[in-house]
C-alpha cells in the first residue's frame, strides 16, 4: 500500500502562498458550503480532495475541481491505494483517515482543517464527540497549532440547503451519489438526503 500525492489545478502553485485554511473538498454540497463559508471570511483558503478508492471517486473529483475553480482556490489531490474495495454506506474510519491525511499533507502554513459534517446523520464520525477526540490527536502531532473546524456540526441538512440557497452556491457543480453513477442511483443515503431537500428547494 502507498499514498501518491498529486497537485492538480488550472492555477499555478504559488510557493509563497499563505493558505491558512484547508477544506476537505469532497465535491458534495456540505464541503462546498464550507468552502464558501471560509471564503466569506476572507481567510486564505485551499481545498484537498482525497481519492481513497471510494466508488464515486472519479465523479467526486470532477466536482471538487469544478468547485475549486468556481471559487478560484487551489485544490490539492491525494490518492490512497489500499487492499480493500470500498462499499457504499458507512466506511469504517473514513473521517479519521481523511482528517489525519489532511494533517499530514497540508501546506505548512495551514492552521485550520475543515470537515463538512452536520447533525442528524447515522454516522458516529460526524459527531462533536468524534471531533473532540480527533482534535486531541491533532494536538499531539501539531503541538496544538492545527485546529479542526466543523462549522455545520450542529446544523441539519435542511440548514445547509437553506444556506446554499441564500448564498447562491453552485449546487449544480456538486455531486452526492455514493455509487458514482452519471445518473444518481436515488437509493444510497447521500442520494436520499439530497432528493429530500431538492424537492423543497
Amino acid at each position: 500500500m502507498y499514498t501518491d500525492l498529486v497537485y492538480q489545478n488550472t492555477q499555478t502553485l504559488d510557493e509563497n502562498s499563505s493558505h491558512e485554511v484547508l477544506v476537505l473538498l469532497s465535491g458534495g454540497l456540505d464541503s462546498a458550503a464550507c468552502l464558501d463559508f471560509y471564503m466569506d471570511f476572507g481567510r486564505p483558503t485551499c481545498g484537498l480532495f482525497i481519492d481513497y478508492q471510494q466508488p464515486a471517486a472519479n465523479s467526486e473529483s470532477c466536482s471538487a475541481k469544478a468547485i475549486a475553480d468556481y471559487y478560484g482556490v487551489f485544490l490539492y489531490t491525494a490518492k490512497w491505494k489500499g487492499q480493500s474495495k470500498k462499499q457504499l454506506g458507512i466506511i469504517a474510519a473514513r473521517n479519521a483517515f481523511l482528517l489525519t491525511a489532511a494533517l499530514m499533507e497540508r501546506p505548512e502554513q495551514v492552521t485550520t482543517i475543515v470537515l463538512g459534517i452536520h447533525a442528524g446523520t447515522q454516522y458516529a464520525d460526524c459527531s462533536p464527540g468524534f471531533i473532540s477526540r480527533m482534535q486531541s490527536i491533532f494536538d499531539i502531532y501539531s503541538q496544538g497549532t492545527v485546529h479542526i473546524a466543523t462549522p455545520f456540526a450542529y446544523w441539519t441538512k435542511a440548514d445547509i440547503w437553506a444556506y446554499a440557497l441564500s448564498k447562491n452556491l453552485p449546487v449544480d457543480l456538486t455531486y452526492s451519489c455514493e455509487a458514482g453513477l452519471s445518473h444518481p442511483c436515488e437509493k444510497c443515503l447521500s442520494c436520499l438526503d439530497r432528493i429530500g431537500f431538492e424537492a423543497h428547494a
